[in-house]
């Protein structure tokens, strides 16, 4: 194991995972909070988007796919000019969907990151959160 990707942060920064699949929740909770992140998940679209913008986090691990309301009309939402206090949270978007380029797009530079589930382990995971925390 690379101690490098495993250090935690200074102070414990937190980190919402909206997903909607289970084991996949639970093996990104496991992972992040292993590498010092304290985890709070939701697998419901609207209940995440009252959770995001009723609370701070720093980083936001959004599935494309939920119930309630999908990811992108949820990005949309918490990037949303008139959000009030606006969300200073970055945004990582998770998926399997093989998205129209037009669509990632457009996706991509609304988020800090874009990443392929089926692409990445958990420890790959982590390393990306460190990278977008900048430790």
């Amino acid at each position: 194991m690379d101690e490098h990707t495993a250090q935690p942060p200074a102070s414990k920064p937190s980190i919402l995972v909206i997903e909607d699949e289970r084991f996949i929740s639970e093996l990104y909770t496991r992972a992040l909070e292993k590498a010092g992140y304290l985890v709070k998940t939701i697998a419901d679209g609207e209940q995440a988007l009252l959770e995001a913008v009723n609370n701070h986090y720093d980083i936001i691990l959004l599935d494309i796919m939920l119930p309630t309301m999908n990811g992108v009309d949820l990005l949309y939402k918490m990037k949303n000019e008139h959000v009030k206090p606006a969300m200073t949270s970055k945004i990582i978007i998770t998926t399997n969907l093989d998205q129209k380029e037009e669509t990632r797009t457009k996706i991509e530079e609304m988020a800090d990151g874009y990443l392929i589930k089926a692409e990445i382990t958990p420890k790959e995971l982590v390393s990306f959160v460190n990278q977008v925390m900048g430790v």
